[in-house]
């Protein structure tokens, strides 16, 4: 049989997971596995988009409906799409192996970028003895009225789940955090694929290789995707990475030069508020580190 013979009228679906040029889209009559039209793959994870079906299960996308807000990642020359239409984005940390708490301010920062909640889960709880510096590592986090759910994804996962009820969460953070068994627990027929942390290199394995969408029990749903080692936020503006911290806000606009870049100037309201103890120094650290490859990205790709 052609193939036209299988084309169907376009359906409403979403996109469930998303593996290099194709897609696996969830419609009213099934599962299609998706692939886009033209040569540019645009979709991400959490979209709703029309798929026409092509038959052998198979299917065209040819619409991608707009946008709540869209969750990615760039540096100077690429970009990655993680997730779009969220509610909610799930930092996932863990007492070992070592986080990065830069990589939590950028986390945090894409979330405040698109006007999403943020939620950090400090895994591995139970290992009581790395609880206090994992602890002291994220109170400057706490401090600014960010959620912290302490647990222990092996037994515990259900101390996440309230947060999870009627939201579109996605887990974001290093390998071996905990979140694909944080989704195997809390999903149990999702089997995410879980591997032992390498100790040697202190740092995980990569379990999860694509973003995948599970619904949950009752209502909203929730995304695993593969561990971060890097968050690029070459796409933001240099005024909205200072937006995107929550305790600048205050002070922005009130600096003596309107182009204050926030370094030595004089009458600089956020080197004032840093001086006065209110803007927390690693976070300011975080900051100047984020703007300086916002401006070398911006140097060498003149496009951003």
């Amino acid at each position: 049989m052609s193939r036209s013979a299988h084309a169907g009228k376009p359906l409403h679906g979403l996109v469930t997971a998303a593996f290099g040029r194709h897609y696996e889209v969830i419609t009213d009559s099934g599962c299609l596995q998706g692939y886009p039209r033209g040569k540019k793959s645009v979709f991400a994870c959490g979209d709703e988009v029309d798929i026409a079906p092509r038959g052998d299960g198979q299917g065209a996308i040819e619409h991608l409906h707009p946008r709540r807000n869209l969750l990615w990642r760039s540096d100077a020359f690429r970009e990655k799409l993680i997730a779009a239409n969220l509610s909610q984005v799930v930092i996932v940390v863990a007492t070992e192996p070592a986080f990065s708490d830069l990589l939590v301010s950028r986390c945090v920062c894409a979330a405040e970028s698109q006007d999403l909640k943020a939620l950090i889960v400090l895994n591995k709880a139970d290992l009581a003895e790395r609880l206090p510096a994992a602890r002291e590592s994220l109170a400057m986090f706490t401090a600014l009225g960010y959620r912290v759910v302490e647990l222990s994804a092996l037994d515990g996962a259900d101390a996440l789940g309230a947060y999870l009820q009627g939201e579109r969460s996605i887990l974001v953070g290093q390998s071996g955090m905990g979140k694909s068994t944080l989704t195997n627990a809390l999903i149990p027929e999702a089997n995410a694929a879980t591997r032992e942390i390498s100790t040697a290199l202190d740092t995980g394995k990569h379990t999860t290789t694509f973003a995948r969408l599970y619904p949950l029990p009752g209502d909203g749903w929730l995304i695993d995707s593969p561990g971060l080692q890097a968050f690029g936020l070459a796409h933001l503006d240099p005024d909205h990475l200072a937006e995107c911290f929550v305790e600048f806000r205050p002070y922005l606009g009130q600096c003596r030069f309107r182009d204050c870049r926030h370094d030595a100037e004089p009458g600089c309201a956020l080197r004032g508020a840093l001086a006065a103890g209110v803007i927390h120094p690693r976070r300011f650290e975080h900051y100047r580190a984020i703007r300086t490859e916002i401006a070398e990205a911006k140097r060498l790709n003149p496009g951003w």
